[in-house]
């Protein structure tokens, strides 16, 4: 299985002090060698973290190929196409999240995935759409012509969190942190099935499969498992763990773990 990893967090550390480092254009040889398949960066419109000129150098410098999640917005849809990644993976975006939560509502935005998705395509750039696990979102992708989708799997994530006490419960307002863990089991393997036949469907359709989001070093394994899922995009993990080993190590720890 691919892994595609995100740098954006080292963005974030760099703008918490908003100095000239950690660069994350430095990362970039670190991955190749650490045997990364993938550069997936974020650059959001409200510039939190990868800036214009992060993802300029990123995709002119890798020799990776580059990922770049983006919204639907026209003026971001604009610097992809002039960027020319590899991928362009079209995410839901609001201002106030900390990161992204949900799949895409390709459905009730169909008029705007599907025009930028004429235009990354215009300029031959390959198009993922960052969707939930159901059918309908998948069949929507599939009339749409993209190539990829990545399926999101907060869900199974926030659950394994809840069931294996990774959440400090006095943080959240999540009902599912009343549940007793024989309900939390069950809606785990239930999550974790919807994830395998979301991604086995959308294989059956032609699509190739990706999936991220709430991944880390406890939690992968059984996502990596299953076998219509072709790529995991992961990046905070990664990147907390590579404060104490390293990024390289971190890199292969997690590919040992794909299999």
């Amino acid at each position: 299985m691919k892994l595609g990893v995100n740098i954006d967090h080292i963005a974030v550390l760099r703008e918490a002090r908003k100095v000239n480092d950690p660069d994350p254009l430095d990362a970039l040889g670190i991955l190749k060698i650490a045997g990364a398949d993938q550069v997936t960066i974020h650059l959001r419109e409200d510039r939190r973290h990868i800036c214009d000129e992060d993802a300029l150098r990123i995709v002119q410098r890798s020799r990776l190929p580059v990922n770049l999640e983006c919204s639907t917005q026209s003026d971001i849809i604009d610097i992809i196409c002039r960027l020319k990644p590899h991928r362009a993976t079209l995410v839901p975006e609001k201002r106030e999240e900390v990161t992204t939560e949900g799949g895409l509502d390709i459905v009730k935005y169909e008029k705007s995935v599907r025009s930028a998705i004429e235009r990354l395509h215009a300029h031959e750039i390959e198009v993922s759409l960052f969707i939930d696990p159901d059918m309908e979102s998948i069949a929507a992708a599939d009339s749409l012509d993209v190539e990829w989708i990545e399926l999101h799997t907060g869900t199974y994530a926030n659950i394994y969190a809840m069931l294996f006490s990774q959440l400090d419960r006095s943080h959240h307002s999540i009902k599912e942190l009343e549940l007793p863990r024989s309900t939390l089991k069950t809606k785990l393997d239930e999550s974790l099935s919807a994830l395998e036949s979301a991604a086995e469907h959308a294989s059956s359709r032609g699509l190739k499969v990706a999936a991220g989001h709430g991944l880390n070093y406890e939690n992968v394994e059984a996502i990596a498992n299953i076998e219509a899922i072709e790529e995991l995009n992961i990046g905070q993990s990664i990147i907390a763990r590579s404060i104490y080993t390293g990024l390289e190590r971190a890199i292969k720890d997690m590919k040992a773990l794909l299999g």
